[in-house]
């Protein structure tokens, strides 16, 4: 973690903590736990298998932990979601979704308009699909993960395969700047309402963001398994959470208290990360497949905070004089 103010908390003050079912979270928690580096989390996992009291496991394990507090969290949504595609290139289907080319394995490489307007990668192999819409492979790329639903009825499923290395930057704030919207104004449909309506601007402005998402094909047939997070296992919706792991173990669970239309106080775990997920009091919190949970995490930007339960012992290492 980086060095940030630290406070180390009581399980009484968590809002919300009572209520909440532990059972659930405990069950997300053992999907990643074997993967935690560290002799203060692996004794841990291996107890989480035979406990029968979920609460009891978390209050007499783990600490509640503060990190960089000072400041209000900020809470996005995100979600799997569907696009209708095919395996090889049409009239309707010309968008490709690309696998890494090795020219980005080694970091910083060609912008998002030097990607798609250079035709760098045409012709080369890289296509996993293609699909009709290309403000929704946009918003696939945010998102990380999503299934394509081919014209035969069967579905792909790709998860992030690696980046151009450029930096993400957000084209809702890039709207707002402009004085095209309000900030309250802006979700994930609204932007892409207006792309829509303003094709010419609309594709420039996706072009203020220079980060390129490349994706792999990944093999998980039973549809109601969530795509794979950054630890490679599968994320439950309402319960995994995308997190800067430098600031935030992966794996570690994360009490949230979220405010806003939708207050949450739940107990997730630390499962995935984000290119625009940055700072110790930043989360994404993961709601599921579909046109449904995308129009609910696309309404998500909310203040509140977020707690990681640490180990005992390895959160008073983190602040010795509490």
């Amino acid at each position: 973690m980086s060095e940030e103010t630290i406070e180390l908390l009581s399980f009484a003050d968590l809002q919300g903590w009572e209520a909440d079912d532990h059972a659930a979270a405990l069950a997300t928690f053992r999907n990643t736990c074997a993967d935690l580096v560290g002799p203060d989390w692996q004794p841990l996992c291996a107890l989480s298998q035979n406990t029968n009291d979920a609460r009891r496991f978390f209050e007499l394990f783990f600490r509640p932990v503060l990190i960089g507090g000072s400041a209000p969290a900020l809470f996005t949504g995100y979600f799997e979601p569907q696009l209708d595609g095919a395996r090889e290139r049409s009239m309707r289907f010309r968008y490709p979704i690309y696998r890494t080319p090795p020219e980005a394995l080694d970091g910083r490489w060609v912008t998002r308009r030097e990607i798609e307007e250079g035709r760098l990668l045409e012709g080369r192999g890289f296509e996993i699909a293609w699909v009709d819409d290309p403000v929704e492979l946009f918003f696939l790329q945010i998102q990380g993960s999503g299934r394509i639903r081919l014209q035969d009825g069967t579905t792909i499923r790709v998860g992030y395969g690696g980046r151009n290395g450029q930096p993400y930057r957000s084209i809702g704030q890039e709207l707002v700047r402009r004085g095209v919207f309000a900030p309250h104004q802006v979700s994930a449909q609204v932007i892409r309402n207006w792309v829509r309506r303003n094709p010419a601007a609309g594709r420039e402005l996706l072009y203020h963001s220079p980060s390129y998402i490349f994706f792999r094909e990944v093999d998980l047939p039973d549809p109601d398994l969530g795509p794979l997070g950054a630890m490679n296992r599968s994320i439950t919706p309402m319960r995994s959470i995308a997190v800067d792991p430098e600031h935030t173990p992966l794996g570690a669970p994360v009490w949230i208290e979220k405010a806003g239309a939708d207050p949450i106080h739940r107990l997730m775990v630390a499962q995935d990360t984000g290119g625009a997920i940055r700072g110790a009091q930043r989360a994404d919190i993961f709601y599921g497949f579909g046109e449904e949970a995308g129009l609910a995490a696309g309404e998500i930007r909310d203040p509140g905070r977020m707690v990681v339960l640490l180990p005992i012992e390895l959160a008073h290492q983190r602040a010795p004089d509490r």
